[in-house]
Parts: structure tokens; C-alpha cells; sequence
């Protein structure tokens, strides 16, 4: 895969090569091995006089993950939520949880942040102005880093999946905040 695309919140870009040197040369070796030809689906999508195949999210995150790990990245931090019973209404007692609820860091390394997005989730946008900056606030990370596709990569992806250019224009359209930390975020193609 090949990096097509770059936007930086708060000089992100700047920050992660000036003090992530290593890291951003892992990042970009790991980009440059994960090859989207093997993780097409066997199902046919058809369109008009173009018979297509989806490339499957799933095994191509697998493929960051297992690249990232013989790295040695820490995978899958995570932080407890502990949830305050302080916001009910009165006379409402919640059920206890069957299973602790948890926010996760897909990948971290000396203090960097990185999440890998391939499928169908929410607005992305909650990685980078919410994530972030909570394992920042834990101090688990200084500065950040998301990778997605871009459209052109998602257009053979399942439908839903988010986009570089989305996340973009949602940024853009967000403005800055005092909380913000160093993001950079990486747009790839095939």
C-alpha cells in the first residue's frame, strides 16, 4: 500500500517525524508490506460492465496488526471505564454490567498513538478529538496517528466504511480546540 494523502492536527505531521523518527519509519515500512491484492473476496460485486472484487477490512486490519506486533508495538491498550453513578435521575438504579465497558488504543509505541480503520465504524473523527486526547489526558500518549483509506480504497471496501477525505472535511469543518493533540493522519491507496 502506498501513503496518498496527509493532514495534520495541531503541526501533527511535523511533531511525529521531529519526535517519532523511528516509529514513523516503522509506519511507513509496515504501509508499504501490506499488499490489498490477497485480501479481496472471493464474492463478485456487479456493477455495469464491471464485475469487481470487495477487498475484506478485516483480514487487511489482521495484516497491520500482525506487522505492527513483529515490530514490537504494544497492541490493544486499553483504559477502564469506570462509570460515575453521579448522572442518573433520581430513584433510577442502572443494572450492574455484565462485562466492564473500555476504550482501546489499537497500537502504541514510545508515547504515539496509532489507530488502523479499515471497516465500517462511526465517525472517525471521535479517534482523534476524543480517543486521543483521553489516552493523552491518562498519559499514555503525546501525540497521534490514524490510518484509513482513502475513498478511491474504500470505494472497494464494504459499503459505510470511512475515508480519509471525510475525516478531512469533518476536521476542517470542527475547528481546533485547546484539548487537541498532535494527530497526523494518513490516507492510503493500493
Amino acid at each position: 500500500m502506498k501513503i496518498a494523502g496527509v493532514y495534520s492536527v495541531v503541526n501533527g505531521e511535523e511533531a511525529i517525524k521531529a519526535h517519532y523518527s523511528t516509529q514513523w519509519a516503522e509506519i511507513t515500512y509496515v504501509i508499504a508490506q501490506v499488499d490489498t491484492a490477497q485480501f479481496k473476496s472471493q464474492n463478485r460485486v456487479e456493477k455495469p460492465a464491471h464485475p469487481r472484487r470487495l477487498i475484506k477490512s478485516d483480514s487487511l486490519s489482521a495484516a497491520f496488526d500482525r506487522e505492527f506486533q513483529r515490530l514490537g508495538w504494544q497492541s490493544n491498550v486499553c483504559i477502564q471505564c469506570d462509570y460515575a453513578p453521579d448522572h442518573y435521575t433520581a430513584g433510577y438504579a442502572p443494572p450492574p454490567f455484565a462485562h466492564k465497558a473500555h476504550r482501546e488504543m489499537k497500537f502504541v509505541n514510545n508515547r504515539l498513538g496509532v489507530e488502523v480503520q479499515f471497516g465500517i465504524f462511526g465517525p472517525l473523527v471521535y479517534d482523534i478529538c476524543a480517543k486521543m486526547t483521553i489516552f493523552h489526558k491518562a498519559g499514555l500518549i503525546d501525540a497521534g496517528m490514524q490510518i484509513v483509506p482513502l475513498k478511491e480504497l474504500a470505494d472497494n471496501m464494504a459499503a459505510g466504511t470511512t475515508y480519509f477525505e471525510q475525516i478531512v472535511w469533518d476536521l476542517e469543518h470542527r475547528g481546533a480546540s485547546n484539548i487537541d493533540i498532535p494527530v497526523m493522519i494518513l490516507g492510503i491507496r493500493a
